[in-house]
């Protein structure tokens, strides 16, 4: 579904639309699905080794990590 041009293209013209108008909370959305999303592609695959699956989780754990701390100090911190 993330590689669909149909939804590429519909998250692009809400992106826009959420800049020219000004949308935090719509601009935050479409920051934190996207981000999900890319942390979620550098995790997966990989192998059946322990240590692959170690580094996935970290990977995985951190990216969740920066991603709260962004929604946070926009959502409450900043204005």
């Amino acid at each position: 579904m993330a590689s669909d041009p149909r939804v590429l293209f519909g998250a692009a013209v809400l992106f826009i639309l959420a800049v020219l108008f000004r949308w935090k909370y719509v601009l935050l959305f479409l920051f934190a699905t996207g981000a999900t999303m890319t942390v979620l592609k550098f995790t997966g695959g990989g192998g059946s080794s322990d240590i692959i699956v170690d580094r996935s989780m970290m990977l995985f754990i951190g990216g969740t990590i920066v991603i709260a701390v962004v929604l946070i100090y926009f959502l409450f911190i900043r204005d």
